[in-house]
């Protein structure tokens, strides 16, 4: 597995591999394209030869960031590609100077929170009904200073 920043190219089949992925809330290709856009947007692609498994991407905002969205294709869950996307996005983050890594994670994706605590993100605080069906997320940070 290869850890790489994304590329304008990479779009089509984020959007695809996203859908396989979640079935609420899901980036559009639009999204997409206006974060490969805004410059204060990194994002990394997880490859395994040619092929797309997994995403991670962030917003940094001088000196805090928010990972906006990572996913990793179902195959690839559980061997460590989400943990490796993390890694590169917080990597990137202390390089720009960044003191703390926020992100919000569905308090029914205990997988993604088991990743995220392991990873050494903490729970901050609930948001009710935060996501478009109802459910609630989980606010974790993670502190770089």
């Amino acid at each position: 597995m290869t850890i790489r920043q994304w590329h304008f190219e990479d779009i089509l089949a984020l959007a695809e591999l996203e859908k396989q992925c979640f079935s609420n809330d899901l980036w559009s290709y639009r999204v997409f394209a206006s974060c490969y856009e805004n410059p204060a947007f990194v994002g990394y692609v997880a490859t395994e030869g040619e092929e797309i498994v997994g995403f991670g991407g962030m917003t940094i905002a001088v000196d805090t960031a928010d990972i906006e969205n990572v996913f990793v294709s179902e195959q690839y869950r559980r061997g460590g590609t989400g943990t490796e996307l993390i890694k590169k996005l917080t990597e990137c983050a202390k390089d720009r100077g960044v003191n703390e890594i926020f992100l919000e994670v569905r308090v029914s994706n205990a997988p993604a929170m088991a990743m995220y605590l392991k990873s050494g993100f903490k729970g901050c605080y609930a948001r009710t009904r935060y996501y478009s069906d109802g459910e609630d997320c989980l606010v974790m940070k993670y502190s770089l200073g």
